[in-house]
């Protein structure tokens, strides 16, 4: 790879950190067990950046070896007999806002949404945060996990409406899609 593309994909891939910080925190739910996910990532896309194509979007590539990283660990751990980790339903957020009553307010609607989405199986939860809060396409989110466009359809619908029942919702609209992108892009600054 020349110089020249490598410092391009350097770039873009600095660019991207957030966006990678904030996927991983959606299926690990700590920020510590996000940022290790993110840094292993990194380093497997660094030592394998030849498998990379030119040309084809970064971001997935990097989406898809988080979630792949993630599930080796799911699977040693599983394999080892435990899982020491915390339950993303139980992790902490820091504080979000300036203002006391917004402060709150915001907490606990992100707790809510947050535990909420602990709760969803991981192939939802998966394609929620890459649609809802990465702003994939459904065709790239498709790519990007190697399913089928509807597959990733089906789980994005059957994720909202399990958020709206879980958050006493109504499903309608995008109102739970918006709302986990909102939350999603204050959990990025955390």
């Amino acid at each position: 790879m020349p110089a020249v593309l490598d410092a391009q994909v350097r770039d873009q891939m600095i660019a991207l950190l957030p966006r990678l910080r904030r996927f991983a925190r959606g299926l690990a739910g700590t920020a510590d067990q996000a940022d290790d996910l993110v840094q292993a990532a990194c380093e497997r896309a660094i030592t394998r950046i030849g498998q990379w194509t030119p040309g084809t979007r970064l971001d997935s590539w990097m989406f898809r070896i988080i979630q792949t990283i993630w599930l080796d660990e799911r699977r040693a751990v599983k394999v080892r007999g435990g899982d020491n980790r915390l339950d993303p339903a139980e992790a902490t957020e820091p504080e979000l806002t300036v203002d006391g009553v917004r402060r709150m307010e915001a907490h606990l609607t992100f707790d809510a949404v947050r535990r909420a989405m602990g709760g969803l199986p991981e192939d939802q939860r998966v394609v929620l945060m890459l649609v809802c809060v990465e702003g994939l396409t459904y065709k790239e989110a498709a790519e990007t996990l190697a399913v089928p466009i509807g597959t990733v359809m089906s789980r994005l619908a059957r994720a909202r409406l399990a958020l709206a029942h879980k958050l006493g919702e109504s499903a309608t609209g995008d109102a739970v899609g918006d709302r986990v992108v909102r939350l999603g892009s204050l959990a990025a600054d955390n």
